[in-house]
């Protein structure tokens, strides 16, 4: 017998108006070309052409002639290529020359899915029975690069979900790269990287055990200017210069609602893409909190796992995982540690759930298998759908399988809470399957979820709809738990 699920009248769809300025390059060639056009204008054109372009785009972004001068700045090697006094030039024309180098990207005009429900850290003012959320989404747009955007809402004590006004202006944060590096372990990670050691030695080899970011990236550049480089050399400190800007800090400005922040691709490493955050509310054994989320970066043609965490949804820090364990997708995060350890689900080869410990939540290795494929509806493959959940009886596992026809839905598993390697019970029929208004989409005969929450003795379900939009379900956690604990 299935566990009754209720699904709750409520959708998010994607949006093609919620679009962000984003930073256009055309080649260096016809970069030189525009700017020479933009050049032959006299001081009055520029101005009122300039203002057109303000006109137009202003009300559409927070703050747009920031924006155009930092885009500018970005060609400035092009400019003094070209033998322009930079300093000479108004304010107004490098505000111009960067609007040519500036286009808006709709972030969610292709899809808004796998859905990730984190408790707020405010949750002031509120009615008993009330619960304050920020859901994460994986937002897609052209190109089906995706990126992180997040919605706000209150959830009643009937469990339906109210959710806040969508601000009007997308702001994307700025970035801070870090700035010092651990020599051991940034060389182990580029050997989990399978990159080439042998065209790496000779620059690692001469910095200090502790070295820093800019020193590293001029070395690499120098190296990279060099004419008669090969192929698979210019590749190797390519990926160096990947890995060094994988770690970086976000900063969103305060006067920004959390509706208006998109954690966009930043670092080549994820240039296609920032892929299905787990955001989990994590609690250490002081007491202290922070959100931290696994995610996938994808360069489009490599992938690299990362952690995000986060105290107040205006900073982030970012950082790859590092590990045997962290080298394919599916990490998710436990909410505390286990016998003083941090825990971690992964699914490392690509078609079993493992679990693993560490002393950092960045290094993991040791994987240890925890359930394979059992039932038809999870055949090709099995993985979590989110951070494990505490409850009285064990740790609550939701879980994704994959069958015939690559048709993907929802279980749940129930594990020990001292050793989460002893699995208590496992739903032998899914949880949530595609109902038929569910099957179209991006993708087809899909239901995911990137996390959940327990609420008033309810289990809340955010979830994706065919990789196309999203809505939320809500379980008796009461029933639940009795069905995992019969399903032996």
């Amino acid at each position: 017998m299935r566990v009754p699920v209720i699904r709750k009248n409520i959708l998010f769809s994607p949006d093609s108006k919620r679009v962000v300025a984003r930073y256009f390059m055309n080649g260096d060639e016809r970069t030189q070309q525009m700017v020479a056009r933009i050049m032959t204008l006299n001081e009055k054109q520029v101005v009122d052409t300039l203002e057109h372009t303000l006109r137009e785009f202003a009300r559409r972004h927070r703050n747009i002639s920031s924006i155009f001068l930092k885009h500018f700045g970005k060609i400035r090697g092009i400019i003094d290529g070209m033998h322009i006094d930079h300093d000479a030039m108004s304010l107004d024309r490098k505000m111009l020359i960067g609007s040519y180098c500036t286009m808006e990207y709709a972030i969610e005009s292709a899809a808004i899915f796998n859905p990730s429900i984190v408790e707020d850290f405010d949750q002031s003012d509120l009615q008993i029975g009330e619960k304050r959320v920020i859901i994460s989404f994986r937002a897609t747009g052209e190109g089906h690069i995706s990126s992180i955007v997040f919605r706000r809402g209150i959830l009643d004590k009937d469990n339906n979900l109210q959710v806040m006004k969508i601000g009007h202006n997308i702001d994307k944060a700025e970035i801070v790269h870090k700035t010092l590096y651990n020599k051991e372990r940034f060389l182990t990670k580029l050997s989990e990287m399978h990159t080439h050691d042998k065209y790496t030695t000779q620059i690692m080899q001469d910095l200090p055990d502790e070295f820093e970011y800019a020193v590293l990236k001029s070395i690499v550049n120098t190296a990279l200017t060099d004419p008669s480089i090969r192929q698979e050399r210019r590749t190797a400190l390519e990926e160096v210069i990947w890995l060094a800007d994988s770690f970086y800090d976000l900063q969103f400005k305060h006067d920004s609602d959390i509706t208006e922040r998109v954690i966009f691709p930043i670092s080549d490493s994820e240039s296609k893409g920032i892929e299905d955050a787990r955001f989990v509310r994590f609690v250490d054994d002081d007491k202290s909190e922070k959100v931290m989320a696994t995610y996938t970066a994808y360069n489009g043609h490599a992938i690299l796992p990362k952690l995000i965490s986060t105290e107040d949804f205006y900073s982030f820090r970012v950082m790859p995982l590092h590990g045997v364990g962290a080298q394919n997708k599916n990490l998710a995060l436990f909410p505390r540690k286990i016998n003083g350890k941090y825990a971690m689900l992964s699914r490392i080869d690509g078609v079993n759930n493992y679990i693993m410990y560490s002393d950092r939540a960045t290094q993991w290795n040791k994987p240890i298998l925890l359930q394979e494929p059992r039932y038809t509806w999870e055949f090709t493959q099995i993985g979590n759908c989110g951070s494990p959940l505490w409850t009285e009886e064990g740790w609550l596992v939701i879980t994704h399988g994959v069958g015939a026809m690559r048709r993907y839905c929802i279980g749940a598993s129930l594990f020990d809470l001292d050793d989460p390697s002893k699995e208590i019970g496992r739903l032998k029929e899914p949880l949530l399957s595609p109902l038929e208004d569910e099957r179209e989409g991006y993708v087809p005969n899909v239901v995911y979820s990137c996390g959940a929450i327990i609420h008033n003795n309810s289990l809340i379900l955010p979830y994706a709809v065919s990789d196309y939009s999203s809505t939320y379900a809500i379980v008796d956690m009461v029933e639940l738990i009795s069905a995992l604990k019969n399903s032996k």
